[in-house]
């Protein structure tokens, strides 16, 4: 049994969201967040003994950027860490953490994270104005910080790209356009046209634009309604079937967020016991890694096995959640999210307390860093346990988390996945690249196959052109590729659905033609 003072807790955290036409980097951001966190308990400055840091996307952060944060907040941890790319790892390094202290492996722990996607914007127009941009607001040197000098983080986390070849090959890695494919199916499933499908989606995303529109660290303050996200316009234009632009994960905001994990000991030393958030399980689990080689894109294995696995190590069935907020980039992950998990689409408990990565913004892997604060908030102002998942590439990584405003009747567990995960690698399906045959003497008549489509959306320019219409479909063999319109197809293809459709595939890449 775990000894009661080593129960992991949240002790503080901190938020910020900057909308000035100020410019800032991710670590003014990172250690503005920290600051908040760390400032009402001014002890536990020089208790921490971990910087972690979840991964940044903005330019110039170089790569110690958890040993320039704790140089900006004046301590020196023994150790800085920062992740590999995903939305998972906010809660992931949580569990973590919570781990290592209810080991007893360490007491402090600094989680923070932050995006300046809209600085970037700001630079970017600056540059295009030919004014000069300060060094300062150019480059997060600052303070005597030097890349020369200080030794790199040390990263953790599993460095692989989120697509296949396959997938590369036909350019398809932009996020909206892969989780559109997700879309795609659940579509066809449910028997909708895009324009109806498209209603329904809207009527799920209103209430996280409501949540945002009471959140006063969201991006957008405007709740809005399924007419505005759902109905096409100038302003909100389909950026690829069916999304609309209010429908997709804005990344263009300047936030930061950070958490600090102790012990209940630690708490209670710094007189901070009546105002902590338990950290009661975690766990984690991946789907087949690549999209093109899952069975089915309409489901989640890996969210249904770490669902039961967090449930299972903290003791509690779902229906003990009081609060959930479940990672909403594009509106197929909510909803394979909430299938996996068994949660109703429209659960009156509702699925964020965050307002999700359209409307509350979507601060590159950092969402989560800034759910897990605000579920902090809402476990401390009602009571209850709240449920918080992450998730990273192309519904590929998951972590789940359960917080709650009192003692787990459980040591703390990540709850074990493990042959869940060995069972959801072996489904995975082969992979074709193509039919080009480089010892052929005419390579470019070399006979294609055919194939039914599994998985498809069109893609639109800022003129509501058809700019690409991608697939992925499944040989006779059994084997998936990804493919392309033949480009004199593509006015033809413009809002359908091609679940289901035979098509003809050749080249490699392989483009394809409707049988």
């Amino acid at each position: 049994m775990m000894q009661a003072d080593r129960i992991p807790v949240l002790i503080s955290t901190g938020q910020v969201t900057q909308k000035e036409e100020e410019i800032f980097t991710a670590l003014d951001l990172a250690s503005q967040a920290a600051n908040i966190a760390i400032d009402p308990i001014p002890e536990v400055r020089e208790m921490i003994q971990q910087v972690w840091m979840v991964n940044i996307l903005s330019h110039h952060v170089g790569p110690a950027p958890a040993r320039k944060l704790a140089m900006r907040l004046g301590i020196t941890p023994k150790t800085c860490l920062t992740t590999t790319i995903g939305g998972s790892t906010p809660q992931w390094l949580v569990g973590l953490a919570a781990e290592q202290i209810a080991r007893g492996e360490t007491d402090v722990v600094l989680i923070a994270g932050a995006e300046a996607m809209h600085s970037s914007r700001l630079i970017r127009q600056m540059h295009a104005r030919g004014e000069e941009v300060p060094n300062s607001a150019a480059s997060s040197s600052k303070d005597g910080e030097s890349d020369v000098r200080l030794e790199p983080d040390s990263v953790i986390g599993e460095d692989k790209s989120g697509v296949s070849d396959a997938e590369a090959a036909i350019g398809l890695i932009a996020p909206v356009h892969i989780y559109a494919m997700f879309e795609s199916i659940l579509a066809a499933k449910s028997g909708r046209t895009y324009q109806q499908h498209r209603d329904e989606l809207a009527k799920l995303l209103a209430p996280f634009s409501r949540v945002a529109a009471g959140n006063r660290f969201a991006w957008f303050n405007q709740a809005r309604s399924a007419a505005e996200i759902g109905v096409p316009s100038s302003e909100n234009r389909v950026v690829c079937e069916p999304y609309t632009k209010l429908m997709s994960a804005f990344l263009g905001v300047d936030q930061g967020a950070a958490l600090l994990v102790t012990s209940l000991a630690v708490a209670k030393e710094l007189k901070k016991q009546d105002e902590i958030v338990f950290i009661w399980a975690a766990s984690n689990c991946n789907d087949v890694w690549f999209p093109l080689a899952r069975p089915d894109l309409s489901v989640s294995p890996a969210i249904k096995a770490a669902g039961k696995a967090v449930l299972d190590a903290a003791g509690i069935s779902l229906g003990d959640i009081s609060f959930i907020d479940l990672y909403s980039c594009f509106p197929s992950a909510i909803q394979i999210s909430a299938n996996a998990l068994g949660i109703p689409l429209h659960d009156p408990r509702g699925l964020s307390v965050t307002g999700g990565l359209p409307y509350f913004g979507g601060p590159g892997n950092n969402y989560v860093t800034h759910s897990i604060a605000t579920m902090a908030e809402r476990i401390r102002e009602k009571g209850g346990l709240g449920l918080v998942t992450g998730l990273g590439w192309y519904i590929t990584k998951h972590s789940i988390g359960i917080y709650g405003d009192r003692p787990p009747p459980r040591d703390f567990s990540i709850g074990d996945t493990t042959a869940a995960q060995a069972e959801i690698n072996a489904t995975a399906q082969p992979i074709t690249m193509g039919f080009l045959d480089t010892g052929a003497k005419d390579p470019e008549n070399i006979p294609g196959a055919d194939a039914t489509v599994i998985a498809s959306t069109v893609l639109y320019d800022n003129t509501s052109t058809v700019t690409g219409a991608p697939v992925y479909a499944r040989l006779d063999d059994g084997s998936h590729l990804a493919a392309t319109a033949f480009a004199d197809d593509l006015p033809e293809l413009a809002g359908r659905n091609l679940v289901g459709a035979r098509i003809h595939v050749e080249g490699q890449p392989p483009t394809y033609k409707l049988l």
